[in-house]
């Protein structure tokens, strides 16, 4: 393991972390990919898969972004549907969400700072 720099797959890394690659509670023996200034996620969602409780009360912002499929976030704003490759929404602290796919959908999420 070289600490100063790192490859791999996502899908495959982020596993035993719910698909989270980088961030605080990461293992400092990773290397980089433990961080407390950024999180990075990498999610497969089948159609169908939804997060039907808010997330709540958080400090952080945070950014979604669709890599394949049809994803809904809904906020405690409004929703946003991403449907094209790189459609994205992003919001900052105080904002709940929780989220559905509406297709098969691959998304990657970054938010920071990761340690809450």
């Amino acid at each position: 393991m070289n600490r100063t720099w790192s490859t791999g797959n996502a899908a495959e890394d982020g596993s035993a972390n719910r698909g989270w690659l980088v961030g605080h509670f990461i293992d400092p023996a990773q290397g980089v990919r433990h961080n407390t200034d950024v999180e990075v996620k990498w999610a497969s969602h089948p159609a169908g898969d939804a997060r039907p409780e808010w997330t709540k009360d958080d400090a952080r912002t945070t950014l979604v972004i669709l890599i394949e499929g049809r994803f809904r976030v809904d906020l405690t704003e409004g929703s946003a549907v991403l449907a094209r490759q790189g459609d994205y929404v992003m919001w900052g602290a105080g904002v709940d969400h929780s989220w559905e796919a509406l297709a098969n959908s691959v998304v990657m999420t970054v938010r920071w700072p990761s340690a809450t």
